[in-house]
């Protein structure tokens, strides 16, 4: 068996635990953990009826038995932390739901569980292979690191190994359960998940001599990177949040361990700096946000075009995220994009709702929402139904909900998180063909941008799995709920009392429902089918996806390649053109010309352009509307 050397581990799992299960949670802290849950998940929880059916779970009832278990014991019988924490939280993960979870107090807040190393999959023949992608800086073992196969962990079959580990984790769908049960084989964030059942695994793996060997390696934990949203403080990205906490926690974890390179402090860095210069050929284009997006010209056998990675939408500024996107994607090749969000977990429901308008002439229809129809549900509508704070409006669902209390109806009415004058402010910013590629690890603001992106038909899917996560609601914490019955004013009888120990919750509140020709159809648990499927190979997990960005471009080159850049004048507007063979003219929301165009370059006298605040030119094809531009002051 090898022994390995070097590693960046700031302390042992099983060091960490010794001092961990000393315990800090009272018999009283038990009872109130799980008097809250229940309170939750019976009174706010959106997608309680949904599970039910579904998963044939009873939450409800696994948490009254958990409490009724623990009214019979005494702080001399009670049993140790650890096994309440691991009870607590897999009544949580039964449901089914990355939204709906329970935070573990200190000291496991804000740490990450991790083996230093990270393992991926890719096809081959049909089958599922494992293989090592990265080792964290300065660890090493003989024959081993990025390329060697992975066949058995802990002597089970690695692919066994990955499925029961997946069955332990919440994932709506095949797809979602396969992914997170890979991921947590080699991180966990602690604040989620109960720590490994293991200190140490026998991992077995083939080298490039061939020979098989066996690496011991002990579970290590660390901090994790802090998120730049506070979800638990009133504010505009706290209650417009739809955030996988887990794959959020995740994210910044791999960039600490992996691509320090990429940490920051802040949201957004200083821009003023940055070049706008094109991409070059294959180069990277630098941003403000190393943090949300990557963004590179790539070339491939179909020809050369932009390729965005979009990280994360967990920001508190939705506008400055989309600015950023907007520049970025100008600086890269127009002929088509690939916009990458796998991985991202989701975050601001604006920022991945008004990045949809960027990228299609078709005027944007925001998702629509419903909370589940319960007396606190509507109590917490009440206090803001004409948003007091300023910083959340639920007036529009008060009146359904109190309808719906009297008609037995078991959700309120339907409407957007995101309000449909910033989806539609900028219009279209990119003319090309787009590919949007996914996988099994989209959630939440991330399935709502993928169905917003098909339900629009803005562009072609290629998946790397057979789903996204299926994540389909806005999120709010246990302390976001208490503090909306406290502002603007403490109503009488709040039912949510602090939580011990700096523990929390999340709960998924408003469920999200697709537009078009899919109006009506929940996004949880069904998620977002692609278009197409690309199998990952070898060369993909371990040279930067090149089969993967092969496929986009072929996609991307059966499409057609527009244009229309719109320039006022003197007395009108210039246009350049590219398959588009009429434009129409409207000046702050009014008609004003419609012309008929015949060549690239044209030029329209439009009677007050020049003092209009909003211009917006729509181009179309034979008919249909295939483009837009719109100039704002």
């Amino acid at each position: 068996m090898s022994e390995p050397s070097g590693g960046v581990g700031k302390q042992q799992l099983q060091d960490f635990l010794r001092a961990a299960d000393r315990g800090g949670l009272t018999l009283d802290d038990r009872r109130l953990l799980v008097q809250q849950a229940l309170l939750l998940i019976e009174q706010n929880y959106v997608h309680l009826p949904l599970k039910a059916a579904m998963h044939a779970v009873n939450p409800v009832q696994r948490l009254r038995l958990l409490a009724l278990r623990l009214s019979r014991q005494t702080p001399a019988t009670m049993g140790p932390e650890w096994r309440f924490h691991a009870e607590l939280s897999e009544i949580f993960h039964s449901v089914r739901d990355l939204h709906t979870n329970y935070v573990l107090p200190q000291p496991y807040a804000g740490k990450i569980a991790y083996l230093p190393y990270l393992i991926e999959e890719y096809h081959e023949g049909g089958e599922r292979h494992y293989v090592v992608t990265k080792t964290v800086e300065g660890y090493s073992a003989p024959a081993f690191g990025p390329g060697v196969e992975v066949t058995h962990w802990n002597g089970v079959p690695f692919d066994r190994a990955v499925d029961v580990n997946a069955a332990r984790f919440a994932g709506g769908n095949p797809a979602a359960r396969h992914a997170r049960g890979l991921q947590s084989m080699t991180i966990r964030p602690l604040r989620l998940h109960v720590p490994p059942d293991e200190a140490w695994v026998v991992l077995t793996y083939v080298g490039d001599d061939g020979i098989s060997r066996e690496l011991r390696e002990s579970w290590r934990v660390t901090d994790n990177q802090p998120s730049f949203v506070d979800a638990d403080r009133l504010s505009v990205a706290a209650v417009a949040q739809g955030l996988d906490l887990g794959a959020d926690e995740i994210g910044r974890a791999l960039k600490t361990l992996y691509v320090p390179e990429a940490v920051t402090l802040h949201e957004t860095l200083g821009g003023a700096e940055l070049a706008d210069l094109p991409a070059e050929q294959d180069g990277v284009v630098p941003t403000s946000m190393p943090g949300f997006f990557k963004a590179r010209s790539v070339t491939t056998r179909s020809g050369t075009f932009g390729h965005i990675r979009v990280f994360s939408f967990n920001v508190n500024d939705p506008d400055a995220f989309v600015r950023e996107f907007v520049r970025l994607i100008g600086l890269l090749p127009q002929s088509g994009l690939i916009v990458d969000v796998r991985g991202n977990g989701g975050g601001h429901i604006h920022a991945s709702e008004f990045l949809l308008q960027t990228l299609t002439p078709r005027p944007i229809v925001p998702e629509p929402t419903q909370f589940v129809t319960t007396a606190l549900n509507m109590r917490i509508c009440a206090q803001h139904r004409e948003d007091p704070t300023g910083q959340i409006d639920l007036g529009p669902w008060f009146p359904s909900m109190e309808q719906a209390l009297e008609t037995g109806a078991v959700y309120s009415g339907s409407f957007p998180i995101t309000p449909p004058g910033g989806a539609n402010a900028l219009g279209q910013q990119y003319h090309g063909p787009i590919v949007l590629v996914t996988n099994a690890l989209c959630y939440s603001a991330t399935d709502i941008f993928a169905g917003g992106f098909q339900d629009h038909r803005i562009g072609e899917i290629l998946g790397t799995d057979d789903n996204t996560g299926a994540g389909g609601a806005n999120v709010w914490t246990h302390s976001l709920l208490k503090l909306l019955l406290e502002l603007p004013s403490p109503v009488r009888d709040s039912p949510y009392r602090t939580l011990p120990g700096e523990a929390g919750m999340r709960v998924a509140i408003r469920r999200s429902l697709r537009t078009h020709d899919l109006a009506g159809t929940p996004v949880e648990d069904l998620g977002v089918v692609p278009d197409h499927r690309h199998m990952m190979t070898r060369r993909d997990v371990m040279e930067d996806n090149p089969d993967l960005l092969a496929r986009a471009g072929e996609l991307l080159a059966a499409r057609p390649v527009r244009r229309l850049d719109v320039q006022r004048t003197a007395d009108g507007l210039a246009l350049r053109t590219r398959l588009v063979d009429r434009a129409d003219v409207y000046l702050d929301g009014r008609p004003s010309v419609s012309a008929d165009l015949t060549g690239e370059t044209t030029t329209l006298q439009v009677p007050g352009a020049a003092s209009a605040h909003v211009i917006r030119v729509e181009g179309f094809e034979g008919g249909a509307l295939v483009a837009a531009r719109t100039i704002l002051p």
